[in-house]
């Protein structure tokens, strides 16, 4: 589990596809990454990803097809930045919201624009996707924690403090760019819910 709070910035450092599917990544980081066990998740991009081998400077995660074809990782090249963050310990302080780490679609940016010192970003969320974005609701965009300001349909808009802007990669962001977007994890299971009220099944 995670919180949307990005810690730190890394550098995709290679990406090589693997016998039978999916590929090998190495991300560079500024942590020292000794100290990340083997099998550790961490969250790139908002995506949880497995730990397989580490260095001082690094670590290498297998990412399946699937995460491939659902995510913005497919579209991952040499010296992409990412947003990273390492999964909750017992006793962390939750910063943001509960956050999964599993992907639920991709969200397109439809426009950028500066607000005083912040910015407003309006996204298109996939149709499917659309019932589980709320005013005031939390979103996971990249991996982070935001908060959304305004819903007109599929759209949806968030509003970026500066902070948020130059330490993670949405300031690297432009019109047309699609991110990875898991909904509130509460959204999820009310949408099941309803999902099942509006269509009751016959339990015989």
């Amino acid at each position: 589990m995670f919180t949307g709070i990005i810690t730190a910035i890394g550098t995709v450092r290679s990406m090589q596809p693997k016998d039978g599917g999916g590929a090998r990544v190495v991300i560079a980081t500024p942590w020292d990454c000794t100290s990340i066990d083997l099998g550790a998740s961490i969250a790139c991009n908002g995506c949880c990803l497995t730990v397989v081998e580490r260095d001082a400077s690094s670590f290498s995660v297998d990412v399946s097809e699937e995460s491939l074809a659902v995510t913005s990782l497919k579209d991952w090249r040499e010296g992409e930045a990412v947003n990273l963050e390492r999964a909750l310990s017992m006793g962390d302080e939750l910063g943001g919201h509960i956050v999964s780490g599993h992907v639920d679609g991709l969200a397109e940016i439809l426009s950028i624009a500066r607000d005083g010192d912040s910015y407003r970003v309006k996204f298109k969320a996939p149709d499917h996707l659309a019932p589980m974005i709320a005013p005031k609701g939390s979103v996971t965009l990249d991996g982070i924690s935001l908060t959304v300001n305004e819903v007109d349909g599929a759209d949806f808009g968030i509003m970026v403090i500066p902070h948020t802007w130059s330490h993670t990669t949405l300031g690297k962001k432009q019109v047309g760019d699609k991110i990875n977007l898991e909904a509130d994890m509460l959204a999820r299971y009310v949408a099941r819910i309803m999902s099942f009220q509006s269509n009751p099944q016959d339990p015989s």
